[in-house]
């Protein structure tokens, strides 16, 4: 059973989540949260699988509440998609680097809200279901000035190629593809690279594709 805690101040869209997400067989909403400090707190006390969490919220915002979730190390498996209202919001890119598995826009399809749950909590996720590669693009040309190639030392020349992939958008069909292997192989080629370099998640693997240099802005096809 996937654990939900949603957080939001907006408590239609609680609402609307809620009946969505537990109308599922194997997911449920574990608790909700008005404000970034009763996310937080909630998050101690329950655990769950994953926080949806609004940007914009009162007392501590969605941010600030994203870090002190993925900068605790007792609660490292806890996985957290930001909520925005618009796909390219300015918040988007700092939540990415502060550990957040992705985002959704609030008005994201059933379908793909429930996939994308389904998604982080197996570590496949993408920046977010339903951004286009041109949220990856905006995203590299904010990212800092490539830091010491020596993070992807312990890296194989192959996983470095399926890094570079990940970075420029591609799913693991998609580079199974390129690659000429199986999704499983190409899943697991991703899984060990996140291994490797302490990724919490496919999303980190983006940024630090980026941040290594190892992905330059204007690469994508």
């Amino acid at each position: 059973m996937i654990r939900v805690l949603l957080a939001d101040d907006q408590s239609l869209v609680r609402a609307g989540f809620r009946a969505l997400l537990d109308a599922q067989p194997d997911i449920e909403v574990a608790g909700e949260a008005p404000d970034g400090q009763e996310a937080l707190r909630k998050v101690r006390e329950l655990r769950p699988d994953i926080v949806l969490m609004d940007i914009r919220m009162p007392l501590l915002d969605g941010l600030a509440a994203t870090r002190r979730i993925t900068e605790d190390d007792a609660l490292k498996d806890v996985r957290v998609v930001m909520l925005t209202t618009f796909e390219l919001d300015e918040y988007v890119f700092e939540a990415i680097r502060s550990g957040a598995s992705g985002f959704l826009v609030k008005d994201t399809e059933p379908e793909e809200l429930l996939r994308a749950v389904r998604a982080v909590v197996d570590g496949d996720a993408l920046l977010s279901p339903g951004v286009t590669r041109r949220l990856i693009a905006e995203f590299a040309a904010r990212s800092k000035e490539p830091a010491a190639e020596g993070v992807l030392a312990g890296l194989t020349e192959r996983e470095r190629e399926v890094m570079a992939l990940v970075g420029i958008g591609l799913s693991n069909e998609e580079i199974a593809r390129r690659l000429v292997v199986s999704p499983l192989t190409a899943k697991t080629h991703v899984s060990r690279t996140m291994v490797k370099l302490g990724a919490r998640d496919r999303a980190q693997l983006v940024v630090l594709a980026y941040e290594s240099g190892l992905v330059r802005p204007g690469w994508l096809g």
